[in-house]
């Protein structure tokens, strides 16, 4: 927390570009600033992601100045500056002040001046501090070390103003909120209630982008539950945001609905984690509410891993989330049950369940759902030792078949679906402990094909 020292910046390539940047620029007669995110950062302790620089030299001073420039929003002042050697880059954004908002997300035109304009453009009062690195001052021209000491999040000036500018505001201040472990100041989250069902403005891409750093950190249920709200869920994610209320069996779930039992496993998450991951976690019930029956002898839930599995699709389809994403976390939803039958699973069933893509995560999710409800982990044992159990012997998991395609057209058989019953048929043998030779192997591809079911490899 700040306590009124000055900060350090930390001795990696980023904060090194970011003071050799200003370095160079005070040296030309410029005012040059770290600005925004990192200040606030470094402010509590933290290690900032990246960093950006304010500076009152124009664009095109800074591509004069500067050997790797990107020009990637030099209309708006900004230019991404290089270091001369290596990955590291810093945004060098000239001081501003913006004029009228007609779109929600851009201002209709910018003026290049001071930095006290430039602080009372920004979102919120922690992102609008400076601090000059060569003599450690902060400039804090919004309140914005109070709000830090009071873990606040407080729009500049105006919250309605503010939020009106970039609707997608709304979401980052939650999202700071929960991932910073603030409270929203009462003003700022009053307009944000009023405003949130304008967020569907911002296009999906920025949404999601918000959407996955809230949810692959700490402190994301405190996010959720403030999406539920304020209507952002509901404006956002209207399949979560039919969770409250869904009842669930006590007897299985004694925490509460199917939005509890959520967000407490949000909360079993080992932070920070992959977007993947996440998204299962928070989607895993999400086929729950349509499939609710409580008409029986108890509440039931038929088919809401399928179905959920289909929802998960629409809604990061929607949100544009890349297709390898979505396919993972399809898969996670809909394998999520598949744990309750690993016990009675057949050996080679159960080795080409474990030996699945990014098997890691279904395990790591069936770890959390038992964790948010009153379920043991004897599953999560049982599997995780038949994993030590395979990996001591890899080619358990992923037998070497003695015969291939080749092999049976050799012995007369045409192509075509038949050629994968057989090889998979070969494959479940071997898996289930049966060892088979070439000879053998032929012998069996044969059978199968003549319609004999041959050994039971049990």
């Amino acid at each position: 927390m700040d306590d009124g020292a000055v900060p350090e910046l930390p001795d990696e390539p980023g904060a090194r570009l970011a003071r050799d940047i200003c370095a160079r620029l005070a040296a030309r007669g410029h005012r040059a600033l770290l600005a925004g995110g990192c200040v606030r950062d470094l402010l509590l302790g933290r290690a900032p992601k990246d960093y950006d620089v304010a500076t009152s030299a124009l664009p095109d001073q800074v591509e004069a100045l500067f050997d790797r420039t990107v020009a990637v929003g030099k209309a708006f002042g900004v230019v991404r500056v290089g270091a001369p050697a290596g990955d590291a880059f810093v945004e060098v954004a000239t001081f501003r002040s913006d004029g009228p908002y007609r779109d929600g997300r851009h201002p209709s035109h910018v003026s290049f001046g001071g930095e006290q304009a430039d602080a009372a453009r920004r979102d919120f009062t922690i992102n609008a501090l400076f601090l000059d690195p060569a003599s450690g001052e902060v400039l804090d021209y919004t309140g914005g070390r109070a709000d830090l000491e009071a873990r606040l999040i407080r729009a500049v000036g105006d919250p309605t103003r503010r939020f009106d500018e970039d609707k997608l505001r709304l979401l980052r201040a939650v999202r700071f909120e929960a991932n910073l472990g603030f409270s929203l100041e009462p003003a700022t989250l009053a307009a944000l209630t009023a405003l949130a069902p304008q967020i569907g403005v911002c296009s999906a891409e920025r949404i999601r982008d918000e959407l996955e750093k809230l949810i692959t950190n700490r402190g994301a249920s405190r996010g959720l539950q403030r999406m539920l709200e304020t209507g952002l869920l509901a404006a956002i994610l209207p399949e979560l945001a039919a969770m409250p209320g869904v009842p669930q069996p006590p007897e299985f779930h004694p925490e509460g609905d199917v939005w509890v039992h959520t967000l407490l496993a949000m909360d079993k998450i080992n932070y920070p984690c992959t977007v993947t991951l996440a998204l299962g976690v928070l989607l895993h019930d999400v086929g729950k509410p349509p499939t609710c029956d409580a008409s029986g002898d108890r509440i039931r839930f038929h088919g809401h891993d399928k179905l959920g599995a289909q929802m998960a699709g629409e809604i990061l389809r929607r949100l544009r989330f890349p297709a390898e994403v979505i396919e993972r976390v399809q898969s996670l939803v809909a394998d999520h049950l598949k744990f309750m039958h690993a016990r009675r699973m057949k050996t080679s069933t159960l080795k080409r369940w474990l030996r699945k893509p990014h098997f890691d995560e279904d395990l790591e999710l069936h770890r959390i759902d038992c964790l948010a409800g009153p379920q043991t982990l004897e599953t999560w044992q049982f599997v995780r030792d038949k994993l030590a159990e395979f990996a001591a012997a890899p080619a358990a998991l992923r037998p070497k078949l003695p015969i291939d395609g080749h092999d049976l057209r050799a012995i007369g058989l045409a192509p075509g679906p038949l050629y994968r019953r057989i090889l998979t048929a070969l494959e479940d043998e071997m898996l289930e402990g049966r060892a088979l030779d070439r000879q053998q192997a032929l012998a069996r591809a044969r059978e199968i094909a003549a319609g004999e079911p041959g050994p039971d490899p049990a």
